[in-house]
């Protein structure tokens, strides 16, 4: 069955680097790049498969629900991988409105468009003696997060089974979004499969995240704001090693599972920001010690969970994937592409976010 499929969100930061790994992998399927283009969606990051034969871009905005029934219909859409959404707590604390209608409503309309356009191939497929879990006909796949768990202590790590206790705007929209998803697989029986990922990181990363704002702060000589302590811990996750664990989860992943996917690679919030000015400096050829004197503590924000660990051995047990970059070396790979793209960083920068975030900042020093 050839396959055309529509990436949500492929002009940001992750999904970027999951249209591209489609397009080049699979010459024989159709990518269909849906992306509303707001602040930090950006072409330029794709523009190295634009013209390529089995690509197609389509602006648009998921609550727009003519234009996803004009998209299904056109490109005859087969599967979906859903992960465009906003996608900074910041942002959400300041507009949780933005979040519930792109991330709830946004994506109730995609689940509505491929449960009455895929309707019949699920009828069909829906008799006594059809196995649900084994079908490859088509697939809804919603690309989730970690924080839709909560705040873990000390020890332990977030498991398939970790009950939800979203504690900001972002979190919580994210995980009614979760809640629709499989919703519409018990009630609809449609094809559904959603992973939940820890903090990525990596090229074409929009500078409102923690480790492109500090290597554009670093590049700058700004101050480098660090909330509360800098004691709250995240497990990181090379972007590409999240595509590639994006592919297996869509060709194998079992329908109606969660896979959680996880970097294996906890860094409290202040010792990858000394590590980030430690490779800044030596690849800026500044003296060592000199970014690190640019660390500034403010004032926490609004519900900030202290510890995020993914437990990722079932997609590592089923599907074999396990990271491949080590967080120095992604890290040190991340910062060459910044360093290499500064009219990308300049252009980016340059826009809404700019004023936005310094004057929180500014706020909060």
């Amino acid at each position: 069955m050839k396959k055309n499929i529509l990436i949500t969100g492929g002009a940001g930061f992750i999904g970027s680097h999951v249209v591209r790994l489609f397009v080049n992998k699979y010459p024989e399927f159709n990518i269909i790049n849906l992306d509303a283009l707001t602040y930090a969606g950006n072409l330029e990051n794709i523009k190295d498969i634009e013209n390529a034969s089995n690509y197609q871009f389509v602006k648009a905005d998921i609550l727009d629900k003519s234009a996803l029934e004009r998209i299904f219909r056109d490109f005859d859409v087969t599967d979906v991988i859903h992960l465009a959404a906003e996608s900074h707590v910041d942002r959400s604390i300041v507009s949780p409105l933005d979040f519930v209608f792109t991330n709830v409503l946004g994506t109730v309309n995609l689940l509505n468009e491929a449960k009455e356009y895929w309707k019949d191939d699920i009828l069909r497929t829906n008799s006594s003696d059809f196995e649900w879990e084994t079908t490859r006909n088509h697939l809804f796949y919603h690309v989730s997060t970690d924080e839709v768990y909560g705040s873990l202590g000390k020890i332990g790590l977030f498991t398939e089974k970790t009950s939800y206790d979203p504690n900001s705007p972002y979190s919580a929209s994210k995980a009614s979004s979760d809640h629709f998803v499989r919703a519409y697989g018990e009630t609809y029986q449609l094809p559904i499969v959603v992973s939940n990922c820890s903090n990525n990181y990596g090229p074409n990363h929009f500078p409102e995240k923690l480790i492109p704002l500090f290597i554009n702060n670093i590049i700058n000589k700004k101050p480098l704001p660090v909330y509360g302590d800098g004691l709250y811990t995240r497990d990181w996750l090379y972007v590409k090693d999240h595509a590639i664990a994006i592919d297996l989860v869509f060709n194998r992943g079992v329908r109606g599972n969660t896979y959680n996917i996880g970097g294996f690679n906890e860094w409290t919030n202040i010792e990858l920001v000394k590590l980030l000015c430690k490779q800044m400096d030596e690849k800026l050829g500044r003296k060592n010690g000199e970014s690190e004197r640019l660390i500034t503590y403010i004032n926490d924000r609004a519900g900030h969970d202290r510890r995020y660990a993914i437990d990722a051995s079932k997609i590592n047990r089923e599907l074999g994937w396990y990271p491949t970059v080590t967080f120095e070396q992604g890290l040190e790979e991340t910062i060459e592409w910044y360093l290499n793209n500064n009219e990308w960083l300049t252009n980016v920068t340059n826009g809404i976010y700019q004023n936005y975030y310094e004057e929180m900042y500014n706020n909060r020093l």
